[in-house]
């Protein structure tokens, strides 16, 4: 998922995305770790996802509270 495409998104929907993404991942770790998963790379890529989506949360809360103070 792009940063793009996460914007378009209200907060609600990206606090869902990454608890399910969460859940994702231990699913994936869990099957990694019994050898299942084919491709590793996923948990990284999904990792990353989350990130952006905290990153941009971040962002917008920071500028909600910079935007009050004016």
């Amino acid at each position: 998922m792009t940063a793009q495409e996460i914007r378009k998104l209200s907060n609600e929907e990206i606090l869902e995305k990454i608890k399910a993404g969460k859940s994702e991942l231990l699913d994936m770790r869990m099957q990694n770790a019994r050898g299942a998963l084919e491709k590793p790379s996923k948990i990284n890529a999904l990792k990353k996802d989350i990130a952006r989506m905290m990153t941009i949360l971040k962002e917008r809360e920071i500028d909600s509270q910079v935007g009050g103070n004016k």
